[in-house]
């Protein structure tokens, strides 16, 4: 078996997870980067990079390596949906931390050279920051809206209290601008209910969704449901598929003599719904 060097300590957790899996099924193949890069088509530097930590393999190398190695490749697909997210917000906030370095330069500028700047320009880039802002701002507002009416934009985005899960008027004129402005996860009710031999929650009836850690939507929350329903505690119903939902997704699957890696997939539901 191969003696893999550290990954970077820096790496997102998601990320090394793909990556780990990668090196395990290498490893159990018994194929070493050599090989592994003539039965791919991506070459063994290309090969050392991904697991290494070094760069993100792409979908296409991940179904590569799965027909090289005769695994299903659904569960690694998933794996690198997640990592790639991951990746991408990480570069964003790497390129914004570059991008915010240089603000300092501009206090070299000598008293002449900001005399000699033109009003007019200055008018121009106050306007153009100003639409930015604006547009920002109502981008905000209407993910807001949206957010606070349940994903239906055609509903009001009033706050809502606690008074049976109406929403008061009063209650939210009476409100602090710090707790009217805070969006809040979507609600959802679990009513479980046996149709046909299978139990459904009542919030979505797939039985085929990929699901893992950094998911959310309705179909998370119908898999918190059912997994309440069976015994296991998922935290809270609120959609989304944190490390609460992986560990009763992991403790449901090795309940049902399944592979152990808290991703839901057709297995998992089938277990979930029976």
């Amino acid at each position: 078996m191969s003696r893999w060097a550290a990954l970077p300590a820096e790496l997102d957790p998601r990320v090394r997870q793909l990556v780990v899996r990668l090196r395990r099924l290498k490893d159990h193949s018994g194929l070493s980067l050599r090989q592994l890069a003539a039965r791919t088509g991506y070459s063994q530097k290309s090969w050392e990079r991904y697991l290494g930590g070094r760069s993100l393999p792409p979908r296409e190398a991940v179904e590569a390596l799965a027909r090289a190695v005769d695994e299903e490749p659904t569960r690694l697909l998933a794996l690198h949906e997640v990592a790639a997210e991951a990746w991408r917000n990480g570069r964003r906030e790497a390129t914004a931390g570059e991008e915010q370095e240089p603000l300092g330069a501009p206090e070299s500028l000598s008293v002449e050279a900001t005399a000699a700047r033109s009003p007019g320009r200055s008018l121009r880039v106050a306007l153009v920051a100003g639409a930015v802002a604006l547009v920002l701002a109502l981008s905000t507002a209407v993910l807001l809206v949206v957010r606070l009416s349940g994903g239906d934009p055609a509903q009001p985005a009033s706050p809502l209290v606690a008074t049976g899960g109406q929403s008061s008027p009063a209650a939210s004129a009476s409100m602090p601008p710090s707790a009217s402005a805070s969006p809040s996860a979507p609600a959802y009710t679990c009513r479980p209910e046996r149709v046909d031999g299978h139990w459904y929650a009542g919030i979505s009836r797939t039985r085929d969704a990929i699901l893992a850690n950094g998911h959310a939507g309705p179909e998370v929350a119908e898999a918190q449901c059912l997994l309440r329903r069976a015994g296991i505690s998922p935290g809270v119903i609120d959609g989304i598929f944190g490390p609460a939902t992986e560990r009763a997704v992991r403790q449901v699957q090795r309940r049902a003599g399944l592979v152990v890696d808290g991703i839901i997939g057709p297995h998992t539901w089938k277990a979930l719904r029976q």
